[in-house]
């Protein structure tokens, strides 16, 4: 019974969110989405502490008056990626594609594709900070979710540079073809760096402090670029889909 318990625990996490996809307010929320039972309250704490890694905490303020919609601004190029892209919420295919995303029936299988899936890095986590990310605040959820639930605290946990062929269920919460981001604890020192005493918006904090960084910033001029600007950058889901935008926009390696 504690298996499944902590099996249906984690996997309600990569479903916590589905009426962000659908574009309604929490308040609006539905408990299913085509026979899955989504939107489910995470326990632990979870999606508070991850929230805070990335938002201000206290009553959010709209930071564009202009855009206040469950679709993300890029930090790279300023336009909504879904009008970039041209998705639209009501399409069959955009639909399917969601299903497909929630429908997985082990949660690690649900992990994976939420680190490897387009749909979720459409939206942001808030309709007030445009410019987070609905994918890196689930995987961060996921990661904390993952450590708590195994009886560790907030300031046990350490983010750990890997190579890119490990991935952790829960815990990896980046992955390329280059390197991966774990969140975790007893990680090496040699590689990892404590996240803090507290959830914040420390991601430039934490990165500047990594012990080994994973970008070339002394060969390649576009990783240089990318380390600079991944050194003032303060939420942690804006931070690590930026890292995704910008390996997509760069040319060629």
């Amino acid at each position: 019974m504690r298996d499944e318990g902590r099996h249906n625990g984690h996997l309600a996490v990569y479903r916590h969110d589905v009426h962000k996809f659908l574009r309604r307010s929490h308040v609006d929320r539905r408990d299913t989405f085509e026979g899955i039972r989504v939107n489910e309250s995470v326990g632990y704490g979870a999606d508070r502490d991850a929230a805070r890694l990335s938002r201000p905490d206290g009553e959010p303020s709209a930071q564009l008056d202009a855009h206040v919609r469950h679709e993300r601004l890029s930090l790279l190029s300023g336009r909504s990626v879904a009008e970039d892209a041209g998705y639209a919420t009501d399409d069959c295919e955009y639909r399917t594609t969601l299903r497909e995303l929630l429908s997985h029936e082990t949660a690690a299988e649900a992990h994976r594709a939420w680190l490897y899936s387009w749909l979720p890095a459409v939206f942001n986590e808030s309709v007030h900070y445009p410019y987070t990310s609905l994918k890196y605040h689930t995987l961060l959820v996921a990661a904390l979710y993952d450590a708590y639930d195994r009886g560790y605290s907030f300031d046990d946990l350490s983010v750990v540079v890997d190579p890119p062929s490990r991935v952790e269920p829960h815990r990896t919460v980046y992955a390329d073809d280059r390197f991966g981001l774990r969140i975790d604890v007893n990680t090496p020192p040699s590689r990892s760096t404590l996240l803090g005493t507290t959830p914040s918006r420390s991601w430039a904090t934490v990165w500047n402090t990594l012990p080994e960084h994973p970008l070339a910033v002394e060969s390649d001029r576009f990783e240089m670029v990318l380390d600079s600007q991944l050194r003032r950058i303060r939420s942690w889901s804006t931070a690590l889909q930026y890292i995704e935008d910008f390996e997509a926009w760069r040319p060629t390696r």
